[in-house]
Parts: C-alpha cells; sequence; structure tokens
C-alpha cells in the first residue's frame, strides 16, 4: 500500500529543499525523518497530527525572545515526534528522557561500522 502525504510545500512546515529534493545536514537528520514517516505508515498517528506538532514546534522557536542555538528544522522535526508520540500514549515522558539520558551517555561515534580493536562486532 502506497500512502500519499501532503507536505507543506512552502507552508509553516515545509521540509528544507534544495533543487525541489529534501536537504539533510546531518545523518540523524534523515533518520528524524524515515522514523516519522515510518510511524505515520504503520498507522501510529496521522499525518496531520504530526504536522499540527511540528507547527507548534516551529512557533515555539520562533517565540523564544533570544533562541538558546541556531534554528534547526530537524530538531523542531524531533520535538514533534516527542509530543505527537506522547500524545498518542506509543510513549511516555519519562521513557523519553531516559532514552535520551542513556544515549547521551553513549561515546561519541558509537554508532560506527569499522574495524577496530574491542569486544563486540558491529552486526550492521
Amino acid at each position: 500500500m502506497t500512502t500519499t502525504i501532503d507536505f507543506d510545500i512552502d507552508g509553516p512546515a515545509a521540509p528544507p529543499r534544495s533543487n525541489g529534493e529534501l536537504v539533510f545536514e546531518e545523518p540523524w537528520q534523515s533518520r528524524a525523518f524515515g522514523l516519522v514517516m515510518s510511524l505515520h505508515e504503520s498507522g501510529a498517528f496521522t499525518w496531520e497530527e504530526f504536522r499540527a506538532e511540528l507547527i507548534s514546534a516551529i512557533a515555539a522557536w520562533e517565540e523564544q525572545e533570544t533562541p538558546s542555538e541556531e534554528y534547526s528544522y530537524y530538531q523542531c522535526w524531533v520535538t514533534a515526534l516527542e509530543q505527537v508520540t506522547v500524545h498518542n500514549e506509543l510513549v511516555t515522558t519519562d521513557d523519553l528522557a531516559g532514552r535520551a539520558r542513556d544515549l547521551a551517555l553513549r561515546p561519541a561515534g558509537h554508532d560506527h561500522d569499522h574495524d577496530h580493536d574491542h569486544d563486540h562486532d558491529h552486526d550492521h
């Protein structure tokens, strides 16, 4: 089954594009994009639910008097993903906080695939 999603082309939730193609500056951005698409296609939430959360996340960033960091569309995307999954009871805020903490404690570059000397395999 193929699902068609009506992306905002010029609207408030429009993803970054170059020559009509989606632009991802970092690998995590394409992963976050894919995760949202997969969850939506599996019926975890509607596109409109996600889009509303994304618009809300972008608006919240824009309303900051002094933004704490440079604008990142995909950081807003992740915020929207967190909100829609909590709202639809796929995870709890405690689950998200715990997972974020666990990931933050992992060594930098943990998700890599090359030969090196330590006692585990990389079965990717």
